[in-house]
């Protein structure tokens, strides 16, 4: 029997930011005869037959963490010995893990894909079996134990949507929490650029606001769209449920992606997936992106540039970018790929 361990924050299809763990969860289902699952909240019966689910909430941090390991030994103790423990993106759950996989001679793999490094993830990354990623330059740390993998997409979610290239408007897209860390004042000041040479583009937001820090954020967006006077072509509104996306991107003509280098946002696959066209900052995205679909990303006036020459693009340029994509997110980033490739690692470490 092939037993899998996987370490994760909330199960929750709806989730803003966490919904595509289901996916992955599934996609490991799939392959193994049990995944065990461990997280903080779950939503029941969103998960596969064979995945089983242990909650470890409580009313505080250190409460949380003694559950964690306490409910971890007692799982590590049954009988098969697990093929490994995968901590999916928070490092404390790798550092508190340690202990108990390695008294048991189980690989503890950590999944880690953004640009901050912190002391914790120097912790997980040192204690941690190996260590996985999107792309090599996805993982802010050196490290002899990393692999990449692709970021796990489930392209069944996302059906090819040819693009309207004779819209009179182009509808540009920007999917995401507001965070300073996605660059919108950066698309908001490009739109207003361009709309100035005539080219007729808009701006839609999507994206939830998860901390005190991103709503004052979007109240500083409002206040630029003021001042540049595009009230008429930017919006920025809340997000939507995860089961609009694929809608939301069929209604876009393009989506803007300027998130801080270092963390290939998912939204820019699943868009890809989409046959959705993107324009993107982050250097990461050089294998995904032709470079005239890229920009720097302080960079107002290259963005403009950009949007600009995009919006002469007809209907068939614009399905050929869109579907050129797909087939690369199909070929190195879909969920079935990334299952296959993190239990290589795990059986392997």
């Amino acid at each position: 029997m092939r037993r899998l361990i996987f370490v994760t924050q909330k199960v929750d299809p709806s989730h803003p930011a966490l919904a595509a763990t289901v996916s992955k969860i599934s996609a490991l289902a799939r392959r193994v005869d049990e995944v065990v699952v461990f997280a903080d909240g779950a939503v029941p019966g969103v998960l596969p037959p064979n995945c089983r689910v242990r909650r470890f909430r409580a009313w505080s941090k250190p409460g949380r963490g003694a559950r964690f390991v306490g409910q971890l030994a007692r799982e590590l103790a049954r009988t098969p010995k697990p093929l490994a423990v995968v901590a999916h993106m928070c490092p404390i759950y790798a550092v508190l893990a340690a202990p108990s996989t390695k008294a048991r001679r189980v690989p503890l793999v950590l999944w880690y894909t953004h640009w901050h490094a912190s002391r914790t993830l120097v912790a997980a990354e040192r204690l941690a079996s190996a260590v996985v990623s999107v792309d090599r330059r996805s993982f802010p740390l050196p490290s002899t134990k990393l692999t990449a993998i692709g970021h796990g997409i489930d392209v069944s979610e996302f059906a090819c949507v040819a693009s309207d290239g004779d819209a009179e408007r182009l509808h540009a897209l920007a999917l995401g929490r507001y965070s300073p860390a996605k660059g919108l004042e950066t698309v908001v000041r490009a739109v207003a650029q361009a709309a100035q040479t005539g080219v007729d583009v808009g701006l839609e937001v999507r994206g939830p606001v998860l901390s005190g820090l991103e709503r004052e954020h979007r109240a500083t967006l409002r206040r630029l769209v003021e001042a540049l006077g595009v009230g008429d072509r930017v919006r920025l509104h809340d997000a939507l449920p995860r089961s609009d996306v694929p809608e939301l991107f069929a209604r876009s003509d393009v989506l803007v992606n300027n998130m801080r280098a270092g963390a290939p946002d998912k939204v820019v696959y699943e868009a890809a997936a989409s046959c959705l066209p993107v324009i993107a900052s982050n250097p990461v995205f050089d294998r995904l992106l032709d470079e005239a679909f890229c920009f720097d990303r302080e960079s107002a006036d290259q963005l403009a540039d950009r949007l600009a020459a995009f919006a002469r693009l007809d209907a068939t340029a614009r399905e050929s970018v869109g579907r050129a994509l797909r087939v690369q997110v199909e070929r190195d980033h879909s969920v079935d790929g990334w299952a296959e490739r993190l239990l290589e690692v795990a059986e392997t470490t």
